[in-house]
């Protein structure tokens, strides 16, 4: 059943009708003002549904949040030499390119529906827990959108409150990281403390935030911060804390088969820790499948795997087998193409594949990565990575010898590649790493200048407002 939500127009960052599916609930609304809105329980489940059904688009998470985070990077080809995710892939993007535009535009709009249900909410009359659950999901998505945001741009404007028309102030100055991250982190806080646990979300709606969720993303906050100037002395002990609790709460864990992650008849299993969901029409649909299958397969064959990566994977790994293909009774499909997400009951553009923000698997990885950051020298570094190993057939890593630091990290930036290709990963991983100017020189031999560490504010960003500024070496700086 289609499920569609009239809510409140507001500016540039407007909400409008728009298609959701699962846990959303058609509940119909003649034209209201935010200041009206929020009665009753039953709004503020609808004001949370708007939040979500923001994700959904197609120049949101249905397709730019993945160009944006995995094109300027090192394991997808792009098949053409000149358009907009080309220049991402080649590291030849300017202020203008909309795809980066889309990424900038859609991620305020979620944050101002989150801003609206944390602004109004806690004034509903109604059950205290499921009402701060209700503002919990959506500090997450604010947290979520800012962070996407700090990582991608640097300094950007902070806004906690909703826009609500012309008389806001419309021409917000940037604001530095550190504190972009301190709201994130108090965000995070709050959603650990009161969304609901993964064991007590009903499969009706399997989708919305869990605590376990915001720990898992306060963990890749913490770590992430650890490498920027914003960093804090404790970031990768309270980064691997993060990951031991979601670890020790024991409501996750890795499924046997490593296909069965992206299964979307299994969706949502044990490996799950926040998805985006999409599904058949009449409901959202996801168009990565479609983007990925080559054309003899009723695809549009838009990218192919970069041959580095094929010739990575051990022959006997079955993230492979599982994420790449060569098989399809031609030859003239390119050689390898992507097969990862796939979809028996696909239905032309839309597949039911969900957008995986992060996964158990992740976790274990981040744990890792934060026990190398803190003690090179402590065996239990290896126990994250050596379970994803063994899971995908693979021997695990001796602790004989206990790799360097740096050695450590090589290690890192290669499993989350075979573990991770297409997720949304790629690019923030080679930047938080340091590895992103060493893996363009390996790979493409090209040399890659520091601009490229964050992408540039958007140009019509810059003409709209006048107190923002460009980030250095692009133009309009």
């Amino acid at each position: 059943m289609k499920k569609s939500i009239l809510f409140v127009s507001l500016l540039s960052l407007g909400l409008s009708l728009a298609s959701c599916e699962k846990f959303l609930e058609e509940k119909p609304y003649d034209f209201l003002s935010s200041e009206n809105f929020y009665q009753n329980e039953g709004d503020a489940v609808a004001g949370l549904n708007g939040a979500f059904n923001s994700l959904l688009p197609q120049t949101y998470f249905g397709r730019t949040g993945w160009q944006i985070t995995e094109l300027p990077a090192d394991l997808i080809r792009v098949g053409s030499s000149t358009d907009e995710r080309a220049q991402l892939s080649r590291f030849t993007f300017t202020p203008t390119n909309t795809e980066i535009s889309s990424w900038w535009n859609n991620t305020y709009r979620m944050i101002n529906r989150a801003n609206d249900v944390i602004e109004k909410v806690p004034g509903i009359g109604m059950d205290v827990t499921r009402r701060n659950n209700i503002v919990g999901n959506a500090r997450f998505l604010r947290a979520m959108g800012y962070f996407d945001l700090v990582r991608c741009f640097g300094d950007v404007p902070l806004l906690t409150k909703t826009v609500k028309g012309p008389n806001d102030d419309l021409r917000p100055s940037r604001t530095p990281i550190a504190q972009v991250y301190e709201q994130i982190i108090e965000d995070l806080k709050y959603a650990e403390a009161n969304c609901f646990t993964e064991d007590k979300i009903a499969p009706t709606e399997k989708g919305r935030v869990s605590s376990g969720a915001a720990t898992a993303l306060l963990a890749k906050v913490y770590i992430t911060r650890a490498t920027t100037k914003a960093s804090q002395g404790d970031d990768n002990k309270n980064g691997l804390d993060a990951c031991n609790r979601v670890i020790n709460s024991k409501l996750y864990s890795l499924l046997p088969v490593y296909g069965d992650v992206f299964n979307p008849d299994k969706e949502n299993g044990p490996e799950h820790i926040f998805s985006i969901q999409f599904d058949l029409p009449p409901n959202t649909g996801s168009i990565i499948v479609r983007q990925f299958l080559p054309s003899q397969l009723q695809g549009l064959g838009t990218f192919t795997v970069e041959d580095s990566l094929v010739r990575s994977y051990a022959a006997n790994d079955v993230r492979r087998a599982w994420n790449i293909s060569n098989q399809a009774g031609t030859t003239t499909l390119p050689r390898y193409y992507f097969n990862k997400f796939r979809d028996d009951k696909r239905i032309g553009n839309d597949a039911r594949t969900n957008y995986l923000i992060t996964r158990y698997a992740d976790i274990l990885l981040l744990q890792s990565e934060a026990l190398n950051a803190l003690n090179p020298g402590d065996p239990t570094k290896y126990q994250g990575i050596n379970a994803v190993r063994v899971r995908a057939g693979l021997a695990p890593i001796p602790t004989s010898k206990v790799t360097s630091k740096d050695a450590f990290v090589d290690l890192l930036v290669r499993e989350r590649g075979w573990e991770l290709v297409q997720e949304g990963h790629r690019w923030f991983d080679l930047v938080r790493l340091n590895r992103l100017k060493q893996r363009e020189k390996a790979v493409f031999n090209r040399d890659i200048d520091d601009r490229y560490l964050l992408f540039p504010i958007p140009q019509q960003e810059l003409i709209l407002n006048t107190n923002l500024t460009q980030n250095p070496g692009y133009p309009g700086q």
